[in-house]
């Protein structure tokens, strides 16, 4: 189990970090909206180990191939929007929204290792339903208090930190490409 927590942990980060942006960019952000970005990532992050599971070693030369792609998309897509946003659009639209399409692009960014380290689960004796929902749990818990955290980094400098998170997400994604491109 102490294996599956630290691995919970280390799926987490990217989540926590994500949500600490989105504290930070969005106005009006409490534990409500924390706690929604929080269910997101955990249910994300508890599903796809699960479906990783379910895809098998067949598939897990492919999904490796193109992880790092898909995440970096999507972080740069968000993040560059946000990064437009803090410097081109009104003092409303900079902050970032927590539409359904953006938490569930968020969440899917965020959780796309868990497929992989879903796929491997089949190699080891771990129980895959227990192991997905501790590694859903934590992302709940990380991503939750990162929101937080984030809301009270961003309630000191609303429209620059809207800018430093866009620029934090995009190097999360570049930060994702880097380690698959180069081996950590």
């Amino acid at each position: 189990m102490l294996q599956i927590f630290l691995i919970a942990v280390s799926l987490a980060m990217d989540a926590f970090a994500v949500s600490v942006s989105t504290g930070i960019a969005m106005p009006g952000f409490g534990p409500r909206q924390a706690a929604r970005i929080g269910l997101w990532c955990g249910a994300f992050q508890f599903f796809m180990p699960l479906l990783g599971y379910l895809l098998g070693s067949s598939v897990q030369v492919y999904i490796e191939a193109i992880d790092h792609w898909i995440a970096f998309g999507l972080l740069a897509l968000i993040g560059g929007n946000m990064i437009r946003e803090a410097l081109f659009g009104a003092e409303e639209e900079a902050a970032a929204d927590l539409s359904a399409r953006r938490l569930f692009l968020l969440a899917l960014a965020t959780s796309i290792d868990a497929l992989a380290v879903g796929i491997t689960m089949v190699f080891m004796d771990v129980p895959v339903l227990l192991s997905a929902a501790v590694i859903g749990v934590v992302a709940f818990v990380l991503a939750t208090l990162g929101g937080l955290l984030g809301h009270r980094l961003g309630c000191l400098f609303q429209r620059r930190a809207t800018l430093l998170g866009g620029v934090v997400l995009v190097f999360i994604g570049a930060k994702i490409l880097m380690e698959h491109l180069f081996g950590g």
